[in-house]
């Protein structure tokens, strides 16, 4: 297991990044709507929190709540949001997307990587919704993904624990990291 612990926390506004950094965030995810799981925030939004934090902002690329089934325009929304969160100093993103059959969809996923270099990208919690936690982990490990969040595929971590585990040592001596989301 990993010997520091870096805690990353969601928001969705200035106050709420600003209070997260105070209380001992070393990232954040900045997000709009969190109460559907997280969107993509605004640029506007975006700008203002990089002026009154320091640490890391990773900025989730979804379009809309729902499943993470998605269409060839939503995909275009993705690429533009990846494109101008890059220009805007995002320090790393949040994404993610699934085939019908509750795989990783891997054709997507690549190119949004692609359009995502060099920022480091995090698998969102897309990973709970996966048939096969093991098979997606490995795809997700083959196409470059940095870090996973996920609660285990469970309600919660703690009734995740037991997964999260497993994948954190499968994990030790990797530059991956697994994230435990509650």
């Amino acid at each position: 297991m990993a010997d520091s612990f870096l805690m990353e926390v969601c928001v969705d506004s200035v106050e709420s990044a600003v209070n997260a950094e105070r209380g001992g965030a070393g990232r954040l995810e900045l997000c709009s709507s969190l109460l559907e799981g997280g969107l993509t925030p605004t640029v506007g939004l975006l700008q203002v929190v990089k002026q009154y934090v320091k640490i890391p902002v990773y900025v989730m690329i979804r379009p809309r709540g729902g499943d993470f089934l998605y269409s060839d325009q939503e995909v275009e929304v993705m690429r533009k949001d990846i494109e101008l969160m890059k220009s805007y100093g995002a320090d790393g993103l949040v994404l993610g997307a699934l085939t019908e059959d509750g795989r990783v969809d891997a054709e997507l996923c690549m190119e949004l990587l692609a359009a995502a270099r060099p920022l480091s990208v995090t698998f969102h919690r897309a990973f709970d919704m996966v048939h096969d936690p093991t098979v997606a982990l490995e795809s997700l490990v083959s196409l470059g993904f940095q870090r996973v969040l996920t609660s285990g595929c469970d309600s919660s971590a703690l009734e995740g624990l037991p997964l999260i585990k497993r994948f954190i040592d499968q994990e030790v001596g990797s530059q991956r990291e697994i994230c435990r989301g509650f």
